[in-house]
């Protein structure tokens, strides 16, 4: 009885091993480098050393270790996504986020504005904000989020999946916030504000 129940789970995990599944995954490293291109171009900073030298060291961590597991358990090729960012659309977007920016410069820079836990930006301190600019500020911020909400959806459509638009925004989310300048503020995973 042992050995039939020995030769079915044997079996079973032959045909578990046979079977191929090819998963589309959402490319986690290409969009970080997008997204960084992305908010440098809109921030109008350069990269750093530092953060080429991250993703090399991430690249090459991920590539061992998808070739060790290749060893136990051999894989069905697909193409590797093509992530792309570069549509007109992506492109009028990104413009108007970069034209904005100087706009909302001083608001970050005075803690005003931050930067949200969900890639776009609010209010953070009323008081900071003078009152005559007040009506400006919240116009600023609400079409800053609006084209933040079009630009990450169209680049999940850009790649021909919709359903990763929740991923594209948490990318940009931690991008906004390593690219912050000292002193800005962002969201926690809590929703609690702190600064660069």
């Amino acid at each position: 009885m042992k050995l039939i129940r020995l030769g079915g789970l044997l079996a079973g995990l032959v045909l578990l091993g046979a079977c191929v599944t090819i998963n589309i995954y959402f490319p986690a490293a290409q969009a970080e480098q997008a997204a960084e291109k992305i908010v440098d171009d809109i921030l109008g900073t350069e990269p750093s050393a530092d953060d080429k030298g991250a993703g090399l060291e991430w690249q090459r961590t991920q590539r061992l270790a998808l070739q060790a597991l290749d060893l136990f358990i051999p894989t069905a090729q697909a193409a590797a996504p093509d992530f792309n960012v570069d549509t007109p659309r992506i492109r009028k977007i990104q413009s108007a986020m970069k034209q904005r920016f100087p706009r909302l410069k001083d608001y970050y820079d005075s803690g005003a504005i931050g930067f949200t836990r969900d890639a776009l930006v609010a209010i953070r301190d009323a008081k900071a904000i003078p009152l005559k600019d007040k009506n400006k500020v919240n116009a600023l911020v609400k079409n800053e989020n609006a084209d933040r909400n079009a630009l990450y959806r169209a680049i999940a459509e850009a790649n021909g999946h919709p359903e990763w638009e929740a991923d594209v925004r948490a990318t940009f989310s931690r991008t906004w916030v390593q690219k912050a300048s000292t002193g800005w503020w962002y969201q926690d995973d809590s929703g609690g504000w702190r600064s660069n």
